[in-house]
């Protein structure tokens, strides 16, 4: 029988096109298509718990650079050789468009500036979070398509079917191994999980409605589950901590985080509804709205929380009664 294996994308096609001196790398494409896509889907998610786009948007500007610098931190700190060891430059940590983000620093520090947007937007972050959680699973299955096209960050060598070929003129290739040699395809299994698991989350959510932030974790759980294994497979070059590589530490920690907080979360919350998550409404108050027993309720209209602007002056909202009892 022919051996079948993935094969892999010519070396020139790591620049997809060049405009000028400016070159738009494979790896970035993927990582912004990756954004679009998680904010097309987290729009959706949003509205539909009647949350606010412009308060999304304004999420959004502040999660994205976060992410994407905390992202590279991690990448640099982790596997500082090519930036600081031997014949490494300094410099080329600066360069994301050559490949090099790690998930742990873009999604903790992402989620920080999610957390600014959210308080300057006056809209309820676990909410925010809940809703993005599919839509970031997705986002990173699209950003490994970035790996494939770098040839990097495969696993061991491997005689199954579906094996990745490495140019053996590849910078990435391992001296160790004679040219021809196949590798697992981590990049696959990653995208693959990380969709499987983006399409669990969206189905748990529809049937059981996790809320508060849960969603959130639930989401950590899934992606680090998946993580865990596929990085046990992997052979580049990382940071070893007793033997064991740094990332399989991270997500092991990661994930018993993910189980606690999902625990507490849903001990901490049994029993309550939360009819306005978007809208960051305590059970209580919401009860208090729908049953208009709290004269003091705040106003939870289109604006998604925020106060209404005022549309005129004190005599524009006047009865006409009021207004002919004043007149002279």
């Amino acid at each position: 029988m022919t051996p079948v294996s993935i094969p892999s994308p010519p070396l020139d096609w790591e620049v997809l096109f060049q405009v000028g001196g400016f070159k738009v790398h494979a790896y970035a494409l993927a990582i912004l298509v990756g954004i679009f896509v998680a904010l097309w889907v987290t729009r959706r998610r949003w509205v539909a718990r009647g949350g606010d786009i412009e308060a999304m948007e304004e999420i959004a500007v502040w999660a994205i650079p976060f992410g994407i610098v905390g992202g590279r931190i991690y990448h640099v700190v982790s596997t500082p050789g090519p930036y600081f060891g031997h014949g490494g430059h300094p410099l080329d940590a600066f360069k994301i468009w050559d490949g090099g983000l790690g998930i742990w620093g873009a999604v903790a520090i992402g989620a920080l500036g999610a957390y600014f947007g959210a308080r300057r937007a006056n809209v309820s972050f676990p909410a925010f979070m809940d809703a993005v959680a599919p839509g970031v699973l997705i986002a990173q299955a699209i950003g490994r398509l970035g790996n494939y096209f770098n040839q990097e960050l495969f696993g061991a060598p491997t005689t199954m079917p579906w094996g990745l070929q490495i140019n053996a003129a590849s910078p990435t290739f391992p001296n160790a191994y004679a040219p021809g040699t196949l590798f697992q395809p981590t990049f696959l299994y990653e995208l693959l999980w990380n969709l499987a698991g983006a399409a669990l989350l969206i189905y748990l959510d529809r049937r059981f409605k996790f809320r508060f932030g849960r969603m959130f974790w639930l989401y950590v759980m899934v992606y680090t589950s998946g993580r865990l294994w596929i990085e046990m497979l992997r052979i580049d070059t990382a940071v070893h901590v007793y033997g064991v590589r740094i990332n399989v530490w991270v997500a092991i920690v990661v994930l018993l985080l993910g189980v606690i907080m999902f625990l507490v979360l849903g001990r901490r919350h049994r029993g309550e509804t939360d009819e306005f998550p978007a809208r960051g409404l305590p059970p209580r108050v919401v009860g208090e709205v729908a049953t208009g027993t709290s004269a003091a309720a705040p106003d939870v209209g289109a604006t998604g929380g925020r106060k209404p602007r005022k549309s005129g002056s004190a005599a524009e909202t006047q009865t006409p009664a009021e207004t002919a009892a004043k007149k002279p």
